[in-house]
């Protein structure tokens, strides 16, 4: 189910019409699959937005949100958070090691676990900070090269190697399907893993597809363009 809705002000702020499509949309597709809709989690992927456009989505009712770079949510999350504690921050993009502590301090979850080193740094962090933000392993369900992931026939002894060799609680698995391919296909798989491993939670579903996410179980759906309009030139849509 694709989202047609954009913001008044594409790129730059929230639209609470396009919240309101957006959050009725997840309704009805959690109707459609005989799902409660509290099961479904509706992530604003904000990157690039500024702060104002942001409130605007808060004052409506949106309660969690995305940032791709630990960099740019330092720059404008504090002082949010500081007027809405309330609000949860997830971590939806790549995070680099020497971002851990900083990430460990600022994200409530942290959806791009994708390789030992890090799954090592994390848990070393969440010991000395003693603060422990949920993690997904990220899978590169579609195997390209270019892509952050563990592939999809490694994930398993990953997901092992996590909680055994570094005591990590992963709650969940993240996607993000290949641009030419139905994503279908690939949320079928990450469902499959995460069913083999015990894996609560699967991240997956973004503005054009999150219908069918939900279908196969999605428990968080990261939808930027639907909500906030269109990305400048240069930043991918969510």
């Amino acid at each position: 189910m694709a989202m047609n809705v954009v913001s008044a002000n594409a790129g730059e702020g929230g639209s609470p019409s396009g919240l309101e499509a957006v959050q009725r949309a997840v309704a009805q597709a959690c109707r459609n699959a005989n799902r409660d809709p509290t099961s479904v989690t509706l992530i604003a992927a904000s990157k690039t937005i500024a702060a104002h456009g942001i409130e605007a989505t808060i004052a409506a009712g949106q309660q969690v949100y995305g940032e791709n770079r630990v960099q740019e949510a330092k720059l404008k999350w504090p002082e949010i958070r500081a007027r809405h504690p309330r609000v949860e921050l997830h971590l939806i993009g790549p995070l680099q090691s020497n971002k851990v502590r900083e990430a460990v301090g600022m994200f409530d979850a942290i959806h791009s676990v994708d390789r030992r080193s890090l799954a090592e740094a994390l848990a070393r962090e969440c010991s000395k900070a003693g603060r422990q933000p949920r993690l997904f392993v990220q899978v590169n369900t579609g195997s390209e090269p270019q892509k952050s992931g563990i592939l999809p026939e490694e994930a398993e002894a990953f997901l092992q190697s996590c909680r055994e060799e570094f005591g990590l609680t992963i709650d969940g698995l993240m996607c993000v399907p290949p641009v030419e391919e139905p994503p279908r296909t690939h949320f079928e798989r990450l469902a499959r893993i995460a069913g083999r491993s015990g894996v609560t939670y699967l991240s997956m579903g973004m503005s054009s597809d999150f219908a069918e996410a939900i279908e196969l179980g999605a428990s968080h759906v990261r939808v930027g363009t639907a909500i906030f309009g269109a990305r400048p030139p240069l930043a991918a849509k969510t």
